[in-house]
């Protein structure tokens, strides 16, 4: 038999290619505090998955036209002067998700596929799921690797990236559509609710160990990983939900991380007051 021909074997294919695609596009939305438009766009991206799986095209491309247009329209009121960014953001996370919702009354008996394009199917990707994933990977680690001086100069100093020269917008628009087409490629691992935390928990929880950049993505990515192999495996062995397992286990990453700091810093201080 053939090593693809397993369910299993490219379940955990896909859940090491998407832990790495998160930890990678994870590092950028930490960095630029874009979590909560992380959130937006996985409600927004919704109804674009649905209305795919309905018309019965590619679901990728129904979920990044559909996040194009929330992730450009994020954009253009993000460079209008006294727009409340978070609260366009909101409005689109509510209206997307609402929209979904109502693709999905349209059809009766499509309670099944609904569970999957929120909480993922891992079990039941195919190949061409899989290579999907890689190339993407691929992909947004060269964008990344390409713009990597001006978008970590934006994230850290966005006047003086201005006062540079760098077209501020446009690396928005290419960071923003990033994240887009990540979160679209997550659908069939974790789904679109359950993308933002395994974007979002391995590269906070890799923040939280380290300053330095190329160590905290590359802490990124391995706690990004473990989190997807370690839910696949509790999820064979407690028969519970592939995706809600590898949400759950980032989060436990981050918490760890975060009581482990927690910690550390504690000994520092005792041990700074503890006369010699």
């Amino acid at each position: 038999m053939n090593w693809w021909d397993d369910a299993l074997h490219r379940a955990t294919a896909e859940v090491v290619l998407a832990g790495a695609l998160a930890g990678l596009i994870g590092v950028q939305v930490v960095l630029r505090r874009l979590s909560f438009f992380t959130m937006a766009l996985t409600h927004a991206t919704f109804p674009g998955v649905v209305a795919a799986s309905i018309i019965g095209v590619n679901i990728m491309l129904g979920g990044v036209v559909a996040g194009a247009v929330v992730a450009l329209g994020v954009a253009a009121l993000t460079r209008r002067r006294g727009q409340d960014a978070a609260a366009a953001t909101g409005v689109l996370l509510s209206a997307g998700f609402a929209l979904g919702a109502a693709l999905v009354a349209t059809q009766s008996g499509f309670s099944r596929a609904l569970s999957s394009f929120l909480v993922g199917s891992i079990l039941t990707v195919g190949v061409p799921d899989v290579v999907t994933t890689a190339v993407v990977l691929v992909v947004v680690a060269l964008v990344l690797l390409a713009g990597a001086r001006p978008l970590v100069q934006i994230a850290f100093d966005r006047g003086g990236a201005e006062a540079a020269g760098l077209r501020l917008g446009a690396w928005d628009v290419v960071l923003l559509l990033t994240i887009e087409v990540v979160v679209v490629t997550l659908v069939p691992a974790v789904g679109t609710i359950l993308a933002l935390s395994l974007i979002v928990a391995p590269a906070a929880a890799a923040r939280l160990w380290s300053d330095r950049l190329p160590l905290i993505t590359a802490l990124a990515v391995v706690f990004g990983v473990g989190s997807g192999l370690a839910g696949l495996w509790m999820s064979g062995q407690w028969n519970v939900a592939a995706g809600a397992a590898i949400s759950l286990t980032a989060t436990g990453v981050l918490l760890v991380s975060w009581l482990c700091t927690r910690l550390r810093t504690l000994l520092a201080t005792t041990r700074s007051v503890v006369p010699a």
